[in-house]
């Protein structure tokens, strides 16, 4: 019997990995969009547009328990994959209200029609290490207490405790992965990582944008270089996210490569891709230090190992590199492969 898997945010970084994992596997995938997103297919859906003919996408409001629930009335899913939210964490300072809002009341509307429509139907959230903000130990796991510092890490604490809640009070299959930072080629533009491999890129090419270091040099502006991250790659995370759905028993757990990395090493390993030292390349701005910056944050990912046999699969290398190649391709077909 097919099974029927449904993803909210299915058109970004995770979504469309997920997607493809699930479909490989078999599933009837279906997603919700945007109604905007219909409308600009080109731009909104890029992720995803190798995916359009095989799966089936929904135009919902997740903030609307109304609309959500004809979806779910609709598809009838096996499996429930809430990834959607305001994810971009600097935004939360900005507006703070719109990602509480939409963060919290999306994942409430979303447990409600689940168990109303389909509570039979495994649901995961996508937390994050955001959580864990100034946290009191490092590395952190499962038990390490919540602090967050961002409106955007309290709303996932908030949708942590309303999908523990929907598992303890009402008996859903319903699990949290605790996901720390996890990137890709499909990675935003607005996101530092990307922000650095796609300047790479463009500096190879003499096409770089931002502040110069000196007059004939373009050159990539950042904040803080000691910020310290735990990143992994999308791939392993949606592996996890499948794997979580797959137990007997729902439960949360800590996703992450237990390694700590600084902006100054993504950096020096960017642009060491195209033979350049990024020391040469990279100013400091203190306008884009987001206050408060969490403390050093890596996970301890023991029970994920332990309990669902997963483990990461790519390394902080090979990361980078994949990021990299693929920014060289987008500028100049064939110049990835002349670097391999």
């Amino acid at each position: 019997m097919t099974r029927c898997a449904l993803i909210t945010g299915i058109t970004g970084q995770d979504g469309s990995y997920l997607a493809e994992l699930l479909l490989a596997k078999g599933y009837e995938v279906h997603g919700i969009v945007r109604r905007v997103a219909l409308e600009d297919p080109a731009h909104r859906m890029a992720r995803i547009q190798h995916l359009l003919g095989r799966i089936t996408v929904h135009a919902a409001s997740l903030e609307s328990f109304a609309s959500v629930f004809q979806v779910l009335t609709a598809a009838q899913p096996d499996e429930c994959y809430h990834l959607a939210g305001q994810s971009y964490v600097a935004h939360a300072f900005g507006d703070e209200l719109e990602t509480l809002t939409t963060n919290i009341a999306a994942t409430h509307s979303l447990l409600a029609a689940v168990y109303s429509v389909v509570p039979r139907c495994r649901f995961y959230f996508a937390a994050s290490s955001e959580m864990f903000g100034n946290a009191a130990e490092a590395p952190q796991s499962e038990t390490t207490p919540f602090l967050p510092r961002s409106a955007y890490g309290i709303s996932k604490v908030a949708g942590y405790h309303l999908t523990r809640n929907y598992r303890e009070l009402h008996g859903m299959h319903a699990s949290s992965g605790l996901m720390y930072n996890h990137e890709s080629p499909r990675r935003g533009f607005e996101f530092v990582t990307r922000k650095i491999t796609s300047q790479v890129a463009r500096i190879h090419f003499g096409l770089g944008l931002g502040k110069p270091v000196d007059a004939t040099t373009p050159g990539l502006t950042l904040g803080s270089l000691d910020a310290r991250r735990d990143w992994g790659h999308a791939r392993d995370a949606v592996r996890a996210m499948w794997l979580m759905l797959q137990q007997e028993v729902p439960d949360d757990y800590v996703i992450a490569t237990g390694e700590s990395r600084s902006v100054a090493d993504f950096a020096a390993a960017a642009f060491a891709e195209v033979g350049l030292d990024w020391r040469d390349h990279t100013t400091v701005d203190p306008r884009f230090v987001r206050p408060p910056e969490a403390q050093v944050l890596y996970g301890d990912a023991r029970k994920a190992a332990r309990v669902l046999g997963w483990s990461p699969t790519i390394t902080f290398g090979e990361l980078v590199r994949e990021m990299v190649q693929s920014d060289l391709a987008s500028l100049a077909p064939g110049a990835a492969r002349e670097l391999s």
